[in-house]
């Protein structure tokens, strides 16, 4: 680390701890030359993520806009900020786990749908039929059926029908 006073390559570490994010290491080091103190800190460097949207638009991921969508979904249920917090979080793991650069949009999706149907069913409701894009409402009760059968604790005859 070259010393911000007299520009020497050498220096020791004199102290170093995590910060309260554990994200980042802060280091206090002296100057092997003219002894004087100095505070580096390190993270370690991301490699930003882009999406790749169904039209084959490249943007940046955004941890914003997926918390809008998850926010937008559960507007009026009882669901704290924190919890959707944590999900945002575990999107961006499950992304930094499978992809090096470019995430296919759908995959963002997907992992969102996951999430929310363990969260609350109405907000599951709510983002799939936007994301899903379903063509038609058997589609649509089709991925109900299966919500309204844990919910009742059996079935409902009438959605398997109108499936059918």
């Amino acid at each position: 680390m070259k010393c911000p006073f007299c520009g020497n390559l050498e220096d020791r570490v004199v102290d170093s701890r995590v910060t309260d994010e554990e994200q980042v290491v802060r280091r206090r080091r002296e100057c092997e030359s003219c002894k004087r103190r100095f505070t580096t800190k390190e993270r370690v460097e991301e490699v930003p993520r882009v999406v790749v949207k169904k039209d084959e638009r490249r943007e940046a991921f955004s941890r914003q806009k997926v918390l809008q969508g998850l926010s937008t979904a559960c507007q009026k249920l009882p669901v704290p900020r924190a919890r959707l917090e944590e999900v945002v979080d575990r999107v961006e793991q499950r992304i930094r786990e499978t992809f090096d650069h470019e995430v296919p949009a759908f995959f963002i999706g997907e992992v969102v749908v996951e999430e929310l149907k363990e969260i609350h069913p109405v907000a599951f409701v709510r983002f799939a039929s936007v994301y899903q894009e379903f063509a038609n409402v058997s589609e649509f009760l089709r991925e109900l059926a299966p919500l309204v059968e844990k919910e009742s604790g059996g079935g409902d005859r009438l959605i398997e029908e109108e499936i059918q």
